[in-house]
């Protein structure tokens, strides 16, 4: 059991060196780990919560950010043009999912992607432009009152 008072954080998963991301590769940040190493870490990718494969092709928002897809006005695409918005929206409730069933309301997330990205997103046109904007289950942890941090 850990204590009540302890901090619950949630962390996305390639930032504690779990070769999650998209390419079948992680972005540890040690520096990261080290800050939270009197937190109880709660590891999250959105992507694999929602069932998606690893590698998977990338994905990018477009007409809007992750507020815009929460809203339906927006959608995330893969490099192949397929619409995978269902899954990183199953990712996002995923994620808040454990975030509420932990008692989480912090969240250290990976910036520039389409679930995590916290002020800033690839752009959609797939040219490794970003623009500001957040993530799809930023979003959603935002709207649920859960402070989101982005890293990387």
């Amino acid at each position: 059991m850990y204590p009540s008072e302890e901090e619950v954080v949630l962390v996305s998963a390639c930032l504690l060196g779990q070769p999650v991301r998209y390419n079948g590769h992680a972005s540890a940040d040690p520096a990261l780990v080290a800050a939270l190493a009197d937190k109880r870490v709660i590891p999250v990718c959105p992507e694999i919560l929602a069932g998606l494969p690893t590698p998977r092709l990338p994905a990018e928002l477009c007409g809007g950010d992750g507020n815009a897809v929460l809203d339906g006005t927006a959608q995330v695409v893969d490099l192949s043009g397929q619409d995978v918005s269902a899954a990183y929206l199953a990712g996002a409730e995923a994620t808040l999912a454990l975030a509420q069933q932990h008692g989480a309301r912090r969240a250290v997330l990976k910036e520039n992607s389409p679930s995590c990205g916290c002020s800033r997103v690839y752009d959609g046109r797939f040219c490794n432009a970003k623009a500001a904007g957040q993530g799809v289950t930023a979003a959603l942890l935002r709207r649920h009152g859960i402070e989101v941090e982005g890293r990387g």
